[in-house]
């Protein structure tokens, strides 16, 4: 039986740094980002209810969805976001659960599913255990200032709009430090991997 993993942390925390070492070592990485920029490609079926719903307005020229222009209006709105939520999620799910059934055929012994959201949208139920990478607040402004060119006004209100990483910290079965260097978060990494015994 193989054992289902959650990788989550806050914007700017450095999981997907974490879950491309997790790749490069042979595990199974269900990305949920990746996952729900498939979901809303035109052909899809969530695709064709975000444009129902929201209207032609939000498209580019080439009818992609322009994501900007559907944030800032979901942004501003709750229960605008929330419609787009009860679109989206259930076809990342799916997405997610294709992608689970096909490692599970490949032999993978690990599932990694990496969720940004894990704990907002209740999808603990989906692992067995739970990792949360974790930096101090003031590191993870600076690292969102100088990855996204925000203000600093729109960076804390990123940050602001998860759950604060020290709740996920709290929750989490294992926490990976990432404040320091990329080879003490890979030994880390390799620690738990070691104690929990897990494989590819």
């Amino acid at each position: 039986m193989a054992k289902m993993i959650g990788l989550t942390g806050g914007i700017a925390s450095g999981k997907s740094t974490v879950s491309n070492m997790l790749k490069g070592m042979g595990f199974a990485i269900l990305d949920a980002d990746i996952a729900s920029r498939i979901v809303v490609e035109p052909g899809q079926k969530a695709y064709d209810q975000i444009v129902e719903t929201f209207g032609r307005d939000i498209l580019n020229g080439d009818e992609t969805i322009n994501r900007s222009t559907l944030g800032s209006i979901i942004f501003n709105d709750e229960d605008k976001r929330k419609q787009l939520n009860s679109i989206v999620h259930p076809a990342v799910r799916e997405c997610l659960n294709d992608w689970k059934i096909q490692a599970l055929e490949q032999g993978k012994n690990t599932i990694i599913y990496d969720i940004p959201l894990l704990y907002e949208s209740n999808l603990t139920y989906l692992v067995e255990k739970v990792i949360v990478i974790f930096v101090d607040p003031d590191i993870q402004l600076k690292r969102l200032l100088n990855r996204n060119g925000l203000t600093e006004e729109a960076a804390l209100a990123r940050i602001g709009s998860q759950l604060p990483l020290q709740e996920k910290v709290e929750r989490a079965d294992a926490v990976i430090d990432n404040n320091g260097t990329i080879d003490e978060t890979e030994r880390q990494i390799n620690e738990l991997i070691r104690d929990w015994k897990l494989e590819p």
